[in-house]
């Protein structure tokens, strides 16, 4: 969401930001719509004053016995215009607040300009990927092959886009899970959080899903929405808050199932577990104030990036372009993990910057050491890692030649010490 003042005082800075998210200038008109609002109140406070004024008047006439009639007149007028005006003011206001909330945040300045991943820039990468004796396979592959990876058995019960997991590997993405998250809490200072799986509309709304991705989302009869990501629960934990300085950073971490329509992703990916309606995530989410929210990205990154260091997944950060940012980022690294089977890196991590774009949906602010008032905080959020797409890469990574896989030594303490799948 977009505070109204910055626009006026920088329309060419917002237009600009529309273009390199691949959008035609707003100012103008969104500023036009803004000065009729403003009319349209001046004129209502008016309106007011003079009836307030009319209602002194009467009171004193009434006092000395004269007629007020033709005052009492004016004022049922008044009270008229009043209502009209009022109505009026909803629907500019409304009209243009929900212009607004579908409008994406802006970029930061040096985020590289361009409509989709093919802009994106490599900024560093970790690790080599491994050289095979012989053909590697993808992971669905290997886990059919195993007997532990059954994709039909999931359709019988909810269709296509769905795993049952057997046996050892439902215990390796559990200990994945339960690995991440003693690395986030233990020793990078998140607060592990259990949190709802169902959220009403002013959730979805306060962290920019709703209402320009409701395709996206599963919805219940009863108006709840499915989590897609963690995410939405932990940012919203701060709503209409007013949090002190010495609070921040608030940081925050929970390991969830997600669930997602995949609305627009028909044809891609439809082997394997690389995209499905229901996953698991351990998500990372920080409140920060806004003169260290930059700093906290790059840290945020970093504890992404150890997972994938300590389990010895290759991988590349990958700063994303205007246009392949989600809608609430202003700046977002990908992480991208090696897949020897698809011969190719893909996003197992991505960490964002939101800036105060989320705050402002949610009613989010902390109250400065110095000075008066209060100012909204700023929102990061991070995969820490997407756990089915970190199991995919430990088992085409750590793949043997007679089948099955190893399991990465950092791992083995969390599966009992088993050093293999074979």
């Amino acid at each position: 969401m977009y505070d109204l003042r910055w626009i006026r005082d920088n329309p060419e800075a917002f237009d600009a930001g529309l273009a390199a998210r691949g959008m035609a200038p707003l100012a103008k008109d969104i500023l036009a719509r803004d000065e009729k609002a403003r009319a349209n109140r001046t004129q209502l406070q008016e309106i007011q004053n003079r009836r307030n004024a009319l209602s002194k008047q009467i009171g004193a006439a009434k006092s000395k016995g004269e007629d007020a009639e033709s005052l009492i007149a004016e004022v049922g007028q008044l009270k008229g215009a009043l209502q009209a005006g009022e109505e009026v003011e909803r629907e500019l206001s409304g009209a243009l607040r929900e212009t607004l909330s579908e409008l994406p945040n802006q970029p930061e300045p040096d985020v590289p300009v361009g409509q989709d991943e093919e802009t994106n820039v490599e900024v560093r990468r970790h690790g080599e990927p491994p050289v095979f004796d012989f053909e590697p396979k993808q992971h669905f592959e290997i886990g059919e092959a195993l007997g532990l990876m059954d994709f039909e058995a999931a359709s019988k019960v909810s269709g296509a886009r769905f795993v049952v997991l057997r046996g050892a590997l439902a215990r390796i993405e559990r200990a994945l899970a339960a690995f991440m998250l003693d690395i986030h809490t233990l020793e990078f200072d998140y607060t592990e959080i259990s949190p709802p799986l169902l959220v009403r509309e002013h959730t979805a709304f306060g962290t920019g899903n709703l209402p320009k991705f409701e395709e996206d989302l599963f919805k219940t009869t009863d108006d709840f929405y499915l989590l897609p990501t963690a995410e939405m629960v932990l940012t919203n934990l701060v709503r209409d808050e007013v949090l002190a300085e010495a609070e921040l950073p608030l940081r925050f971490t929970a390991h969830t199932p997600c669930f997602r329509s995949e609305a627009g992703a028909a044809g891609r990916d439809t082997r394997g577990m690389l995209r499905q309606h229901q996953f698991y995530k351990v998500e990372m989410v920080s409140i920060s104030h806004p003169d260290q929210s930059g700093e906290e990205l790059d840290r945020m990154t970093n504890c992404a990036e150890t997972i994938l260091q300590r389990l010895g997944i290759p991988y590349r950060a990958m700063l994303l372009s205007s246009g392949d940012m989600g809608f609430s980022a202003k700046r977002t690294y990908d992480l991208e993990g090696w897949m020897p089977g698809q011969d190719c890196y893909r996003e197992i991590s991505s960490c964002s910057n939101c800036g105060d774009f989320q705050a402002r949906r949610m009613g989010a602010r902390f109250k400065p050491n110095q000075g008066k008032g209060t100012n909204f905080v700023h929102t990061l959020n991070g995969s820490g890692l997407a756990v089915g797409r970190t199991l995919i890469a430990v088992m085409e990574n750590y793949q043997l030649a007679g089948g099955g896989f190893a399991i990465p030594e950092a791992l083995q303490p969390y599966v009992g010490g088993m050093t293999r799948i074979a």
